[in-house]
This record gives structure tokens, C-alpha cells and sequence, in this order.
């Protein structure tokens, strides 16, 4: 039997060696309409003193600039547009020079005054192929040579309303500019923000979908969830595992198609689960049919949200073992995270379908127990809360330079999974 696929490896440093200071880097989805990525905003933080990145400080925006040029922070991105804060410094002094004006899209922030110098930078960027964002937009004196030249707008839409957005894209009509919504994390809010107008929408919103009371799991879901239950078995039930997963031939043909993918480095072709097992050994079989099962899950749901779930349920394995966790079982508490987003079906409702100790069950449903940390602590970092990541550092004892590591690892990984899934 061949070994386990190894995971993918991120050469992504977490730390600067001159100055010693780790940094947060977090990213959150922009879609279109189709839930199709379009980019991502890269979120940035100094050390545990700074709750967030404001973009008013000249050195955070030299710090950042310059890391993401020698630690190749667009990779986090996987090769989509990353949307970065830019001071005035930044934008007039030339700084984001050093960036590929391909990769990125620079954010001018709110609070920047639209002088004629700024304007000029602006203008200079623009032809140099940078793309240009006006962030947390609201209409003010001066702000329409920014406009002409924007390729992006964004409103957020917590400190908005309805006509407020209505007089600015009166304003805006028929100008080649594209519309992104902020800080979307409903479904209700999803909707607004598609009939408005919007093009794009940034937020968690399809974690978060509608949904459905009393429901009924569809049957081959619920075979699905069964083999992922097998799969953490430390003893593989081989004859019932081929047998639950021939009742679905869908899952059965993405398996096959993952294990013949050069992602799995198989070195003959596998054409049935039995060969499969062979060919990949026990620990290879198990990681490949989970990233086949989670793939059927999200059947018809944004691929971001695939994407998200293999992000969490990857960290949560590879940092399970320091953290005195059962990796085995921190991979599905992560990937199973998002399953009432999957299946439109509340967790509560779920949970006598999940085959899970009682334990990882309660942590599921939001329970702050210790089975619970990794994911909790992920969910705040998506979202730039950083605070409450400090707080669950600190509760914990866990070790802030392992768990970034940990992630920009797991967004690697995903993104390989993702591509061969």
C-alpha cells in the first residue's frame, strides 16, 4: 500500500525575522451573484495591542506592504484579485509600487481626502495597471475624480440604508463602475443587496442560508454522513464501507475521479473501492472520501463554502494533536460546522443524524467546551474579530504563532483539495 498523501505544504512565513512581531492575516470572500469568488479582502493586524487594521498608520501600511511582498501573501488568495487598505502614504509615496498591479486591487479608505495629489497617485496607479476601490463609500465634496477613475465601489451596509444606497447608485448611473456590497452576512441581507443592484457581495451570508424547519435529510445525505461516521472509526469496516458507498453512485464516480487525479500521486489507475483502498492505504482512502463526501454535501451550494469547510475542518485536524484533541474528530467538527448551510437543515435537527459523541455533538450546537476552541477560534479570525481570538488564546493556553501557521497551511491545503474535488 502506498503512504498517505501528504497534505500541502504553505511556505507562507508567519513571522518577520527582523523584527520578531507576528501579524494576523485573515481573508474574507467577495461573490458575485452566481456565489462564484470573485476576490478576496485581505485583513491584516500588528500584534495582540491592535484590534484591527484601520489603515491610519503610515508604519502598519510599510509593515504590510513589505510582507506581502517577501512572504507572497497573495497566495492566500489562490490566484484571485486581493483587495488591500491603502493609506495616503501608501498611495502618493509609491509604496504599493512593489506590488503586482495584476494581483491586486488598492482600497482607498474613507478617510482619506481626495486632494489633487491623491488624485494624481490615483491616476498613475490606474495606468499602471492597478485596479482602484472606494472603501465604505458615502458621497462627499470632491469625491468625483475618485470616481471616475474607480473600478470598484463598496457600501457597507451597516452604516447605510436603503435610500441612502438608492441617491448613490442614482448618482452613479451609467458609469462603468462596479458595486460591492459590505458586511453581508444574511440571507435577508443577500437579498436587499441583489434586487438594489449590486453586482458583489462581501460577507458570510451563504453560511447563513435559510433554514428549513422539519426538513427531511435526503436519504443519500444521510448514507453520506453514515460513511463519514466509518471513516473516523480507528478499525475501517471495509465491507460495509464499499457497501454504503455503491448505493450512491454519484459519490462512488466523484471518488473515483479524486483518486485518479494527480493530486492523489496514484500511480495506476484505480477503478473500483476495493482497488482505491489498495492503492492508497487506509489513512489515504479516509482523507480522500471525506473531501468526496464533503463535495456532495455542498451539491448546488457556492463553492466558497466548500472551500470554507475544508479550511476549517483541515486546520482543526493539523492543530488538534498539540491542543490535546482527537484529530480524527477536530477535522469533522470543522467540516461539519457548515453542514446546516449545506443542507438547509438547523443543527439541532441534524444532531440525531450525526453519529458522534456526545461531546462533539454539543461543541457542533455552540457550546463553549474544550472541543469547541479551534473552531470557535477560526470563526472569529475569519471575520477579523481579534479580539476574541486573543480571549480564546488566552483561555486556553494555546499558542498564537502555531495557530496562523496553521491556517495559512489549511488555505493551502483547501485549495489543492478544492481543485481536485
Amino acid at each position: 500500500m502506498s503512504s498517505q498523501p501528504s497534505a500541502v505544504q504553505c511556505d507562507l512565513p508567519i513571522t518577520d525575522d527582523l523584527s520578531g512581531v507576528f501579524r494576523y492575516v485573515a481573508r474574507q470572500p467577495i461573490l458575485d451573484l452566481r456565489g462564484r469568488v470573485h476576490g478576496y479582502e485581505l485583513l491584516f493586524r500588528d500584534g495582540p495591542q491592535q484590534l484591527k487594521f484601520s489603515g491610519d498608520g503610515d508604519h502598519a501600511t510599510r509593515t504590510i506592504l513589505d510582507n506581502m511582498v517577501i512572504f507572497s501573501l497573495e497566495k492566500l488568495t489562490g490566484g484571485l484579485p486581493a483587495f488591500v487598505n491603502c493609506t495616503h502614504e501608501a498611495l502618493t509615496d509609491r509604496l504599493v509600487d512593489v506590488l503586482s498591479p495584476s494581483m491586486f486591487v488598492l482600497e482607498i479608505l474613507e478617510n482619506i481626502e481626495p486632494t489633487p495629489e491623491l488624485v494624481r497617485a490615483c491616476c498613475r496607479l490606474k495606468t499602471a495597471g492597478f485596479r482602484l476601490a472606494l472603501d465604505d463609500f458615502r458621497w462627499r465634496p470632491g469625491c468625483e475624480m475618485l470616481i471616475e477613475i474607480a473600478d470598484y465601489i463598496k457600501i457597507d451596509f451597516t452604516l447605510s440604508d436603503s435610500l441612502e444606497r438608492r441617491a448613490i447608485r442614482d448618482r452613479l448611473r451609467g458609469r462603468a463602475v462596479a458595486l460591492i456590497a459590505e458586511k453581508i452576512e444574511t440571507q435577508e441581507q443577500y437579498h436587499e443587496a441583489r434586487d438594489e443592484g449590486f453586482t458583489l457581495i462581501q460577507g458570510y451570508y451563504f453560511c447563513r442560508p435559510e433554514l428549513i424547519e422539519n426538513r427531511k435529510i435526503p436519504a443519500n445525505k444521510l448514507t453520506q454522513i453514515e460513511i463519514l461516521r466509518l471513516l473516523r472509526d480507528s478499525s475501517l469496516d471495509f465491507e460495509k464501507l464499499c457497501d454504503l458507498v455503491k448505493r450512491d453512485p454519484s459519490l462512488t464516480y466523484r471518488l473515483l475521479r479524486l483518486l485518479n487525479s494527480p493530486a492523489c500521486a496514484v500511480r495506476q489507475e484505480v477503478r473500483s473501492i476495493k482497488s482505491a483502498l489498495i492503492a492508497v492505504g487506509e489513512e489515504g482512502f479516509r482523507r480522500i472520501a471525506m473531501l468526496a463526501i464533503a463535495s456532495e454535501l455542498n451539491a448546488g451550494q457556492p463553492g466558497e463554502l466548500l472551500r470554507l469547510a475544508f479550511v476549517r475542518g483541515r486546520f482543526c485536524e493539523i492543530a488538534a494533536e498539540e491542543c490535546g484533541l482527537d484529530a480524527k474528530e477536530q477535522y469533522l467538527v470543522g467540516l461539519l460546522s457548515l453542514l446546516p448551510a449545506m443542507l438547509h437543515v438547523p443543527m439541532q435537527q441534524l444532531m440525531p443524524a450525526l453519529p458522534l459523541r456526545e461531546e462533539i455533538c454539543i461543541a457542533l450546537m455552540g457550546a463553549a467546551i474544550p472541543e469547541r476552541m479551534l473552531l470557535e477560534w477560526l470563526i472569529c479570525h475569519e471575520h477579523g474579530q481579534w479580539q476574541e481570538c486573543d480571549k480564546i488564546v488566552d483561555e486556553h493556553k494555546l499558542d498564537q504563532l502555531k495557530l496562523l501557521h496553521w491556517y495559512t497551511e489549511a488555505v493551502a491545503w483547501s485549495e489543492a483539495a478544492l481543485r481536485a474535488a
